[in-house]
C-alpha cells in the first residue's frame, strides 16, 4: 500500500512548533544606569553626511592593516588610523546600506556606531587575500580596497555585552517601540541577540548605551530572502515594501520582519528559520501613539538630510533620490496614524 505523503504545509507546521514558543517578555522597569535613546535636540541641526562621529572624528590616513576579522558573515578586518584608533573594516552587500542606516538611527536619537564609507581606500600592508571566500573580488589592486566601511564605537565607549530584544530594561517603553518601528523603516531584519551591544564609557560614570550595532541587512527587503543580494541593499524591493501593514485602534503591525523562506527549512538552517520566526513580534502590535512619537521626530528631517545619508554611503544620484523618496514615504506612513 502506498504511503500519503504529508504536505509541505504540516511538514512546515511540524518543524516550526518549537519557533513559536517561550512568547512572553518580562518588563523590567528602567534604572537610569541605562538608555536607550538619547534626545537629539534639533534634529534639523543634524549632519547626516557625517553621522554619529562627524568629520572631525573621521579616520586619519593612513590607514593601516592589522588583522582579519572572522566573526559575522560578511568580509571583515580591522585597520589602525594615523592616530592609532581601531576600526573595523567592513566589505560587501553590507557596507552602504549601514552607513545610510546609522545615520538615520542617529538622527532621532538612538546609539549609532561613527562609520564612514569609502569608495576607494589605501590600506597599507593588506594582505593580497583574506581567508574568508566571501572576500574574493571585493579587494581591488594591491593595497586599494574597493566599497568598504570603517567603524568604531563612540568615543571613549567599548563594549561590556549584549543585550536581548526580549529582555531588556527597556521593554514597553516608548522609546524601545520606536527602535522597533525604526527596525521596520530601515528595514533591519537580522534582528539577533549579538547584534545588539552593550556600551560603557571607559573616561567617567555615565549611564549604558543600548545599541544595535550591526544594521548592515537593510534597506533591501523587509525578511531574509532566497539570497543575500536580494535580501540586502536591495533599492527596488525597499522602494516597493510599504512599512505598516494594518492599523488597529491603538496599534499597528508593521510589514516586517517578514518570515523567511522555507527553503531554510528544506536547508537544514532550522536555528536560524525559529530565530526569525520568533523574533516576528517586534514589528507587530506597536503602540499606536508611540509609532506616531517617533514618526513625528523623522518628520523633522528635511529632505537634503536624507539624501546626504545615502550620499554619505556611497550611492548615486538616482539611487540617493529614490531612497530617499522611499524614507519620505514611509514617515508619511507612520505620521498618518
Amino acid at each position: 500500500m502506498r504511503r500519503a505523503s504529508l504536505p509541505v504545509s504540516l511538514i512546515a507546521a511540524i518543524l516550526l512548533a518549537p519557533c513559536v514558543l517561550a512568547q512572553r517578555s518580562s518588563k523590567p522597569a528602567p534604572d537610569g544606569k541605562a538608555v536607550i535613546w538619547i534626545d537629539p535636540g534639533n534634529i534639523q541641526s543634524r549632519n547626516l553626511y557625517w553621522g554619529a562621529g562627524g568629520e572631525e572624528h573621521r579616520p586619519k590616513m593612513p590607514i593601516v592593516f592589522a588583522r582579519e576579522d572572522m566573526g559575522g558573515t560578511s568580509p571583515k578586518f580591522e585597520v589602525d588610523d594615523a592616530d592609532d584608533k581601531k576600526w573595523s573594516a567592513k566589505l560587501g552587500m553590507e557596507a552602504r546600506p549601514e552607513t545610510a542606516a546609522a545615520r538615520l538611527m542617529w538622527a532621532v536619537g538612538y546609539v549609532a556606531n561613527e562609520n564612514y564609507f569609502f569608495s576607494d581606500l589605501q590600506v597599507k600592508n593588506m594582505p593580497l587575500a583574506l581567508k574568508r571566500r566571501r572576500a574574493r573580488g571585493l579587494l581591488g589592486h594591491g593595497e586599494d580596497v574597493r566599497n568598504v566601511r570603517l567603524q568604531r564605537h563612540p568615543s571613549h565607549y567599548k563594549r561590556v555585552g549584549n543585550w536581548n530584544w526580549r529582555h531588556n530594561p527597556f521593554i514597553g517603553t516608548r522609546e524601545f517601540n520606536g527602535l522597533r518601528v525604526m527596525m521596520g523603516l530601515i528595514g533591519n531584519w537580522d534582528l539577533k541577540d549579538d547584534n545588539n551591544a552593550i556600551l560603557e564609557n571607559e573616561k567617567e560614570a555615565s549611564p549604558e548605551l543600548y545599541q544595535v550595532t550591526d544594521v548592515g541587512t537593510s534597506m533591501g527587503t523587509p525578511g531574509k530572502s532566497y539570497s543575500d543580494k536580494v535580501s540586502k541593499g536591495n533599492l527596488h524591493a525597499y522602494t516597493r515594501t510599504r512599512l505598516i501593514a494594518h492599523v488597529h485602534k491603538d496599534y499597528i503591525d508593521l510589514n516586517f520582519p517578514k518570515r523567511p523562506p522555507l527553503t531554510e527549512l528544506l536547508e537544514f538552517e532550522w536555528g536560524f528559520f525559529c530565530h526569525q520566526m520568533r523574533n516576528r513580534w517586534i514589528g507587530k502590535r506597536i503602540p499606536r501613539a508611540d509609532a506616531k512619537w517617533i514618526g513625528s521626530l523623522l518628520a523633522e528631517l528635511k529632505p537634503e538630510q536624507i539624501s546626504d545619508a545615502f550620499r554619505a554611503a556611497g550611492y548615486s544620484d538616482k539611487e540617493v533620490e529614490a531612497y530617499t523618496q522611499a524614507v519620505i514615504s514611509r514617515i508619511q506612513e507612520l505620521n498618518s496614524l
